[in-house]
């Protein structure tokens, strides 16, 4: 038994499909499948149903691959003990962000951070936070950036900064006075973001209502913020931004926006990674990059945090 063919087996349980799993290994099909016989042979027992499609492990499969998560994990922490001892941060590295923040948090800290550590391979992408949720727990991604708490037993969270909500108006704010709070909120106006939209469920947690009643004959399922900011402006509606959203917006559109009394409801944006990760001298490093850029940008103490489930 070998490393590499629980790496093997692994990437054929996540995939489900031998090529695709060999293509993901960078090895020939023939190769991948040869060494994963091999195993089934040395063990005496079969862990995927071929027949199915797509091809499924049998029960004695499943306990398997849960153990050879575990070797390949622990496998890997070699490497990185090392690596940490060495002071040296480089590889692959590969980090989710959700789709609401992703667009203000990453131009802000990437450019510094690709040069402090020019060694880094990093890989980003843009993930919801159900997609986040099974990627860690899978080992597809070193960590993430996402709203918290998620209250996952499995998952460590590293609050980066506080964000207080910021209502839009278009209506040059004849609906509201420039400080109000969430009992203010005029329910059947408000614009939101499509399911799947963990920033939804903030604002859905802000108004204490688990969904909405629009005045106006039209359904909207858009994941963009400058969408829903349009569309206030032609006078149907309002919608919540988060506060580095409102940063870029230009001097008119400011004039638009009317901030919660305190204490603001904000979301905590944190680092966020499996209890039993790697490369946690990476994460230390992003965590500091990210907190000394941000913190210049942020500086509301007066919060109440709303949960983002």
């Amino acid at each position: 038994m070998t490393i590499t063919q629980l790496q093997y087996v692994l990437a054929v349980a996540e995939n489900k499909n031998f090529t695709l799993a060999a293509e993901k290994c960078f090895v020939t099909q023939p190769t991948l499948s040869m060494q994963i016989q091999k195993l089934e042979d040395e063990l005496g027992v079969v862990l995927f149903d071929r027949n199915k499609k797509p091809i499924a492990l049998t029960d004695i499969g499943e306990e398997i691959v849960t153990q050879a998560k575990n070797i390949v994990n622990e496998s890997n922490r070699i490497t990185d003990i090392v690596e940490q001892k060495k002071g040296y941060i480089g590889g692959k590295f590969t980090i989710a962000i959700i789709p609401t923040v992703m667009p203000t948090l990453l131009p802000m800290f990437l450019n510094n951070f690709i040069k402090k550590y020019p060694k880094l391979n990093l890989i980003i992408v843009e993930q919801n936070t159900e997609e986040i949720l099974n990627n860690l727990k899978n080992g597809n991604i070193d960590v993430a950036i996402a709203a918290t708490p998620l209250e996952e037993p499995d998952l460590k969270e590293r609050v980066l900064y506080y964000e207080p909500f910021v209502v839009y108006d278009g209506t040059a704010n004849e609906n509201y006075a420039k400080n109000i709070t969430p009992e203010e909120l005029k329910l059947d106006h408000l614009l939101l973001l499509q399911d799947g939209h963990c920033f939804k469920n903030s604002v859905l947690n802000i108004c204490q209502a688990t969904s909405l009643q629009s005045d106006y004959n039209f359904t909207l399922q858009s994941g963009s913020f400058e969408t829903l900011i349009k569309l206030s402006d032609e006078g149907l509606g309002y919608t919540l931004l988060p506060y580095l959203h409102t940063l870029k917006l230009d001097n008119k559109a400011k004039e638009n926006l009317i901030e919660f009394k305190n204490p603001k409801p904000s979301r905590a944006v944190s680092l966020v990674y499996h209890k039993n990760g790697l490369k946690l001298h990476i994460i230390d490093a992003l965590h500091n990059t990210i907190k000394g850029i941000v913190k210049g940008a942020i500086t509301f103490t007066d919060v109440k945090i709303i949960s983002p489930k």
